[in-house]
């Protein structure tokens, strides 16, 4: 199947949750998740349409900047690194994974804005990043103090299960934990489990196999 049967797939599930649960498809941001995928790959998905794509690596997203059309939404969804935080600020458009001052630090030495996402570790899974909700609040308070995050909301990674129902309990809480907080956005759901985490609300899905294939 080529990239555009996929993307117009992924689109057709979209448009039908939201449907079933009374959502405007607009709200949705696809991600289609480009790490470790060619420029290639990446340009055929735009020629389809596609203009937001989510990268984990510095090294990559620099490469990526430069040789593809400068209107595409760039996302960072990896693991931010603090000596690497600024460099990443400089060419992200959106970065979703925000867990500590030191990266808050290094983003307000630069010159622009970006949207920013809190990642919380609701499942407390040891192997993944994020915060745990209990310190929620005192991150939330230094990106709220800087005048380069423009703050949108929360993020997590579902647990990797085979049922994606399982997931569902984690979506649901990130979701009431963005409410409570005001966050006008929600970053979660993967090709596996994305139908599922627009069920309980998501606003941005980060979509890679299901739109790229197998690596």
């Amino acid at each position: 199947m080529k990239t555009q049967d996929r993307l117009q797939q992924v689109h057709q599930h979209i448009q039908l949750q939201c449907e079933r649960y009374g959502r405007n498809p607009s709200e949705v941001t696809l991600i289609a998740v480009s790490k470790k995928q060619s420029v290639n790959a990446i340009l055929e998905a735009y020629e389809a349409g596609q203009r937001h794509f989510g990268e984990s690596y510095l090294q990559e997203l620099q490469t990526k900047v430069h040789k593809l059309p400068s209107d595409i939404v760039w996302h960072f969804i990896g693991k931010v690194q603090s000596n690497k935080a600024k460099n990443i600020a400089l060419l992200a458009d959106v970065i979703h994974t925000i867990e500590n001052e030191r990266q808050i630090a290094e983003f307000n030495k630069v010159d622009r804005t970006f949207e920013g996402f809190i990642q919380v570790n609701i499942a407390r899974e040891q192997q993944k990043s994020g915060i745990f909700p209990e310190n929620l609040d005192t991150v939330l308070s230094h990106v709220l103090k800087s005048s380069k995050v423009q703050f949108s909301g929360l993020m997590t990674i579902g647990p990797a299960v085979d049922d994606p129902e399982e997931s569902r309990p984690i979506f649901r809480q990130l979701a009431n934990l963005n409410r409570e907080i005001g966050g006008k956005s929600l970053s979660m759901g993967m090709s596996h489990d994305f139908e599922v985490a627009l069920q309980e609300g998501a606003t941005h899905i980060r979509v890679g196999t299901a739109i790229f294939g197998e690596r």
